[in-house]
């Protein structure tokens, strides 16, 4: 199971990157992005999914591959 987050949908609120920023962190643009490497960090990380919830417009989804 990974993480990722939709560029087409996110807003930049930062929800995802206050709350598990050893996996997640913003662009130039203000856009969230999942750290390179940390794509799978779900299984290992216990706040990604208190990210995913904390996001205000559901960018931040779970992903089964």
């Amino acid at each position: 199971m990974g993480v990722q987050v939709d560029k087409e949908r996110c807003v930049g609120a930062g929800m995802c990157a206050l709350t598990a920023p050893d996996v997640f962190t913003q662009d130039d643009d203000g856009l969230s992005e999942v750290l390179p490497g940390r794509e799978t960090a779900t299984g290992r990380h216990p706040l990604v999914g208190e990210a995913v919830r904390a996001c205000p417009v559901g960018a931040v989804v779970l992903s089964s591959d």
